[in-house]
């Protein structure tokens, strides 16, 4: 869900964990995962959406049950300025995740232009390809999940896993192409074999 920038509503989130280690980690994966900004340590910032809130309320009950503190705020950035600021280091935050992305595609396409130049397109390697390429689109999917401002690489990384699935598409084609010759050449092959063996059987002696 995408949120607008001129009327957002603000999650102020503010945990501490004390030393229990578990829970600050598990403290700090959740609000990563939903694309905190953070303002100083311990205290960040997240767009007060329904979904959020409730990621947040969750969190929020398990710091409390644990032992720790937590404070969730809800609030209203009155200087347009300073809205816009941080609407934009969220978008920055998703940008740089999405670059992230955008940086691993050319070694996957090259990998299947090698293979196939190697006439190596076999379903042992769609296979590995297509597991490739299904941790590309949860990455995706998860950072699109807290891109809540539209960030600009955005389309970029969405077209550049769409090429990778078109050009895995593509590597399968020829594999099963590949799989279909070898097997339509194995026959004849075969029918020789047995042709040229029945001609070689030894004559059997004849006795007066």
């Amino acid at each position: 869900m995408q949120a607008d920038p001129d009327e957002q509503t603000w999650l102020l989130v503010s945990v501490s964990t004390g030393k229990i280690a578990s829970l600050r980690v598990h403290v700090w994966r959740n609000l990563r995962k939903l694309g905190a900004v953070y303002l100083q340590q311990s205290v960040c910032l997240l767009p007060d959406l329904p979904h959020v809130a409730n990621a947040v309320a969750r969190l929020d009950a398990r710091v409390r049950a644990q032992g720790g503190h937590s404070r969730v705020l809800r609030l209203q950035l009155t200087d347009p300025t300073e809205h816009a600021a941080l609407v934009e280091e969220q978008r920055a935050g998703r940008d740089e995740e999405y670059a992230e992305v955008l940086q691993r595609v050319p070694q996957f396409l090259t990998e299947i232009e090698t293979e196939t130049a190697r006439g190596k397109a076999t379903y042992t390697e769609v296979e590995e390809s297509e597991a490739d390429l299904e941790r590309f689109e949860r990455w995706l999917a998860a950072i699109q999940a807290r891109d809540y401002f539209d960030a600009p690489a955005g389309a970029k990384a969405r077209a550049a896993v769409e090429q990778c699935r078109q050009a895995l598409a593509d590597f399968e084609t020829a594999a099963l192409h590949a799989d279909t010759e070898d097997t339509d050449d194995t026959a004849p092959t075969a029918r020789r074999d047995r042709a040229e063996a029945s001609h070689q059987q030894p004559t059997a002696a004849t006795h007066d």
